[in-house]
C-alpha cells in the first residue's frame, strides 16, 4: 500500500529519485521556510535540522541523506519519510481543524483498513479506561485538546500534526478512538504515508 512499505530494492530507488529531485531544484533557505526546518551553514558543513516524533534528525545538504542523533544514517523508511516531507512542503500553516483519513486526497477507499489498526486497536487496547489513555498520550507529549471525550494532538514533523481521540462508551456502546490529521498535512505528505505516521503513533502510544 504505501510509498514506505515497498520492498528494499523499490524503497532505495524511490530514495534515490526523491534526493536526486531535491537536489536538482531545492534552494536550502526557500525548502526551510517552506517546511518549518532550520537550515544551517558553518565550518564547511551544510544541513536542514527537523524532529520526527521529538527525535531530532539532520539532513545533510545538498546531499540529502537523513542522520540520526547518533550520527548513523536512518534506515530507508525514515530517509524516505522526511524526503518526501521535504520535496511536497509548501508553506501551507497548520490549519488547528482536524480531519479523518477519510478526507485526505484519494483516504477514502482505506479508511476502514487504516481504522483498524489504529482507532481499533487503540480501543481495544485502553477498552474503558479513559485515564489510561490520557496517561500514555502525555508521555507522548501529546497536548489537550477539545474533542471527545479526551483528545490530544501531537507534533510529528515540524508543520504536520496528528490527534488521537477517545469517546468513552456505556453499557450499550463501546468506547471508540480515532486518529486525525491536521486539515493542513496533505500539503506535506502523501495520504499512503499519513497512513504510516498514523500507525507509527498507535504503536507509540499502544507500547506506553
Amino acid at each position: 500500500m504505501s510509498a514506505l512499505h515497498d520492498d528494499p530494492r523499490r524503497l532505495d530507488l524511490r530514495v534515490g529519485q526523491l534526493r536526486a529531485g531535491l537536489q536538482e531544484k531545492a534552494e536550502p533557505i526557500a525548502l526551510a521556510a517552506r517546511s518549518g526546518t532550520e537550515f544551517f551553514a558553518e565550518a564547511g558543513t551544510s544541513e536542514i535540522r527537523l524532529s520526527l516524533f521529538g527525535r531530532p534528525l539532520r539532513v545533510s545538504f545538498p546531499e540529502f541523506v537523513v542522520f540520526e542523533p547518533d550520527g548513523k544514517e536512518s534506515n530507508l523508511a525514515t530517509q524516505a519519510l522526511l524526503l518526501y516531507y521535504l520535496t511536497i512542503a509548501d508553506g501551507t500553516p497548520v490549519e488547528g481543524r482536524w480531519v479523518s483519513y477519510a478526507d485526505l486526497p484519494d483516504g477514502r477507499f482505506y479508511s476502514q483498513a487504516f481504522q483498524g489498526y489504529t482507532g481499533r486497536e487503540l480501543a481495544k487496547h485502553f477498552g474503558g479506561n479513559l485515564e489510561a489513555f490520557c496517561q500514555a498520550a502525555k508521555k507522548l507529549d501529546g497536548m489537550n485538546i477539545a474533542y471527545g471525550d479526551a483528545a490530544f494532538a501531537f507534533h510529528i514533523l515540524p508543520r504536520v500534526m496528528l490527534a488521537a481521540v477517545y469517546h468513552l462508551g456505556d453499557e450499550d456502546f463501546p468506547s471508540t478512538c480515532q486518529i486525525l490529521f491536521d486539515a493542513s498535512t496533505s500539503h506535506y505528505l502523501p495520504t499512503d504515508v499519513c497512513a504510516i505516521l498514523g500507525s507509527m503513533l498507535t504503536r507509540k502510544l499502544l507500547n506506553l
